[in-house]
């Protein structure tokens, strides 16, 4: 049985924060509100008359672009087609990983203790038992057959050194487990050490057997819209989900196919981008520790991870009663019952509306 929406239960407070005179500011949900790059648009636009079916695989050009990056900003080394899978967004993936694997009753699929609530979905709808984490390694491995690594995390931005990476690595390797690394916020490195993949060269000595990294287009190229995202890693357990997923029809468009190719080509609007949101970040960063939250991690991601040391909805009432919707950290865990997560996905008008109201 799955749980309660989460967002349904913020509503109340949504209404009160459009309630306010100038307007809402949205912090709740980190969904892109900049253009998608012109480059982008264009190349969707000129794949328009694609009027076959898709290949679920995706076009040859598609695996080149993806192999390529992956090479590039991963330190991956040694990929072939074989290890890259087009996805229809990132949350399908991981909402139906544990389905598509064949888990059930008696499989256990475990996930940080403050995570994305949709790892806990996936496992619920595959009937397998799901278990939190504070370090991996100190799981009891009976049993677990997919473990969930979120660097940089969603919500508290904290990012996985190299040395945690290999750790975990290793147990996940000698307990013959699946370790699925969601790097989607891996290229918004704020502070400290920049974010690192599990594929890594240096984390995983160039063997990828056993790992798989999600990655997604829609923060670092505004693609929400577009839902595109991929797999990279183990070509044996990519080659499974390939044949379900051909069985399943879950093919990514050919328009937006043609788009993430030129989307991954181009660095200069992710360095665009990123300029966005830090600014973003440092104006409501100073704006809340002004109005008395302390910040935790944040050292990445697209999300400030905040707390008064008070319940959560308590914060997320009085934010709403100036105009600013924010996200309860209880969403994310009972371990984030005294935190909020601020997003940066608000445009710049809309931030400074934020600042003002907040004192800053």
């Amino acid at each position: 049985m799955l749980p309660a929406f989460p967002w349904d239960r913020l509503e109340p407070y949504k209404a009160t924060a459009l309630a306010h005179p100038d307007g809402i500011v949205d912090l709740s949900v980190g969904t892109p509100v900049d253009p998608v790059p012109q480059l982008v648009q264009d190349a969707l636009t000129a794949a328009a008359d694609s009027p076959g079916y898709p290949t679920v695989w995706g076009t040859p050009a598609l695996r080149d672009a993806l192999v390529g990056w992956a090479e590039a900003r991963l330190g991956a080394r040694g990929l072939t087609h074989h290890h890259v899978l087009p996805l229809v967004g990132s949350k399908e993936l991981v909402a139906s990983l544990p389905a598509q694997l064949g888990l059930g009753p008696g499989d256990r699929v475990a996930y940080p203790r403050l995570a994305y609530p949709t790892y806990e979905v996936g496992a619920r709808l595959a009937r397998a038992e799901h278990v939190v984490y504070d370090d991996p390694w100190e799981l009891d491995p009976t049993g677990l057959r997919l473990l969930w690594l979120n660097s940089p995390s969603n919500p508290t931005g904290r990012v996985l050194t190299v040395a945690e990476l290999r750790r975990t690595v290793a147990w996940a390797r000698e307990h013959g487990v699946l370790l699925v690394s969601d790097e989607c916020y891996l290229e918004l490195g704020w502070e400290g050490a920049e974010p690192v993949s599990v594929l890594h060269q240096d984390v995983c000595d160039g063997d990828h057997r056993g790992l798989l990294a999600v990655h997604s287009l829609s923060k670092r190229s505004n693609l929400a819209g577009y839902r595109s995202a991929f797999l990279a890693g183990d070509p044996a357990v990519l080659a499974v989900l390939l044949e379900i997923r051909k069985h399943s029809g879950l093919m990514v468009p050919a328009p937006v196919q043609a788009a993430t190719v030129a989307a991954l080509a181009d660095t200069a609007h992710v360095a665009e981008q990123r300029g966005r949101y830090a600014a973003r970040r440092e104006a409501l960063r100073g704006a809340l520790e002004s109005y008395g939250f302390r910040i935790e991690h944040s050292e990445a991601s697209l999300y400030l991870w905040a707390t008064r040391d008070e319940p959560c909805w308590a914060t997320v009432e009085d934010l709403a009663k100036h105009g600013v919707l924010v996200a309860p950290g209880e969403f994310y865990g009972e371990a984030g019952a005294n935190f909020v997560r601020v997003a940066l996905t608000a445009t710049d008008e809309r931030v400074r509306a934020a600042v003002q109201r907040l004192g800053g």
